[in-house]
């Protein structure tokens, strides 16, 4: 059952709130001091605190209160907690607000808005502490993966990041291809280095080939080998191709889709049989190489065009682990940032929104060039969001997106709207409860109490 604590000395304001709040089958602790309150919220499950400002007759400083709420504050970081103010100055409560507090109201109180307000309250309560058990959840599979396989120093925060991660190092030592897929810029390189570096083959060498980066006369050649003189152009020594350079190791083919279909019909008989013969040679040569193939195409697409095989599909596609684009892993943006910066500088707040806001088609790669660019560009060793140059931001409906600040009529309409609960119009305008209330402080604008 959801539980509100309320911590006032007066006895009829806890009588008051226990009635009203049950009317809505919230259960209320009452406790008429600090010291009280605080042995309730040790002892207890407590959702919401409603906590007065003043405890000592003839005192109205608040003094009390921003002492209890910082107590509160201490031990239970994320527990909303709302004000009641009769005689404290409301500048002291505001301050309390910009300081975490989750809301607050003057005694006497209207039911409809205490009411509204702990329900609205309630439910951040809920969610918060879902978001703390899915944050402590990811920080423990991190954690375990951290302690039980080399992860080659890759930097992520995101839950999709983890999966892939996890995924990857769960079929390393499995002797099976996989195949990385996701766009230009993610990432799928690192990926493949994880899958090596926990392979039963970890030990052998690691060689990569890029089918997008070579003429499709040269991949076969790249590949499998050649005897001299085998083709136009080729020395007049034999030339080791990169199956047997990774023999006992792997081999990591980024691209698959660019390779001729020549090539692939090649590329299908090594990973049934592990033999192959050199451009110009018919001695079958035989090797044991682990393949993990990348690409960004469409592969099931460019079967239906006949550009790619059916059968080499499924021969590669063993397991697929798929790296989304960068701005689906929007909790990686800002540690890769920080990574690539590497401590030459500082993100004032304006380019840390910009970062999180930004799009980046280009994914990983293009964050490391803009932070690489800023860094160069910014003054005294602090980055704004102009250093950046990142262009402007366009939504789902492809419009600019707009960063203009609510103004007057448009707070005063949220606050009409969600009938004074600073909770609700601070979501409808898309800002914390902390910048609305700086926001109307600015403005001279109280909430209707």
């Amino acid at each position: 059952m959801r539980t509100v604590l309320v911590i006032d000395d007066n006895p009829a304001v806890g009588t008051a709130l226990d009635l009203l709040l049950s009317l809505r089958e919230i259960r209320t602790v009452v406790a008429h001091s600090p010291e009280a309150g605080l042995a309730a919220l040790a002892r207890e499950d407590i959702d919401l605190v409603i906590q007065d400002m003043n405890f000592t007759a003839d005192t109205t400083s608040g003094e009390e209160g921003v002492a209890l709420f910082r107590a509160i504050r201490a031990e239970h970081a994320d527990l909303p907690i709302m004000l009641l103010t009769a005689w404290t100055r409301l500048e002291t409560a505001v301050e309390l607000v910009k300081a975490g507090a989750a809301d607050y109201l003057a005694k006497p109180w209207d039911d409809h808005k205490l009411l509204a307000t702990v329900e609205n309250l309630l439910e951040l309560s809920e969610a918060t502490r879902e978001v703390s058990r899915v944050r402590d959840e990811r920080r423990r599979r991190r954690k375990a993966l951290d302690e039980k396989y080399d992860l080659r120093g890759l930097v992520f925060a995101s839950p999709a990041t983890l999966r892939v991660v996890e995924l990857a190092a769960q079929v390393a030592r499995a002797d099976i291809p996989v195949l990385i897929t996701g766009p230009n810029g993610a990432g799928k390189e690192r990926i493949a280095e994880i899958v090596q570096a926990n392979s039963a083959v970890k030990s052998g060498p690691f060689v990569t080939v890029n089918c997008g980066a070579l003429p499709s006369e040269l991949i076969e050649a790249e590949l499998f080998g050649a005897e001299a003189g085998a083709y136009t152009g080729a020395t007049n020594k034999p030339r080791e191709g990169r199956f047997e350079v990774a023999d006992g190791g792997t081999l990591f083919l980024d691209e698959i889709g660019n390779l001729p279909l020549a090539g692939q019909a090649k590329l299908l008989r090594v990973l049934e049989s592990g033999q192959f013969e050199r451009i110009g040679s018919s001695r079958t040569r035989q090797v044991k190489v682990r393949v993990i193939s990348a690409t960004n195409a469409d592969l099931p697409a460019m079967i239906r065009d006949g550009r790619f095989r059916e059968d080499l599909y499924y021969r590669l596609n063993v397991i697929e682990l798929r790296l989304p684009p960068l701005a689906e892993r929007s909790e990686d943006i800002v540690p890769l940032a920080e990574h690539f910066l590497a401590g030459q500088a500082q993100f004032d707040e304006g380019a840390r929104t910009a970062l999180a806001r930004h799009t980046w088609p280009g994914n990983v790669r293009e964050l490391k060039n803009a932070i690489q660019r800023a860094a160069l560009l910014c003054q005294d060793g602090v980055i704004t969001a102009t250093d950046l140059g990142l262009a402007a931001l366009r939504g789902g409906n492809g419009r600019v997106a707009s960063e203009a600040e609510p103004d007057r009529e448009a707070i005063e309409a949220a606050l009409k709207s969600a009938r004074g609960v600073i909770s609700q119009a601070a979501s409808d305008l898309g800002l914390s409860r902390q910048a609305l209330y700086r926001r109307m402080e600015k403005m001279g604008i109280g909430n209707g109490e």
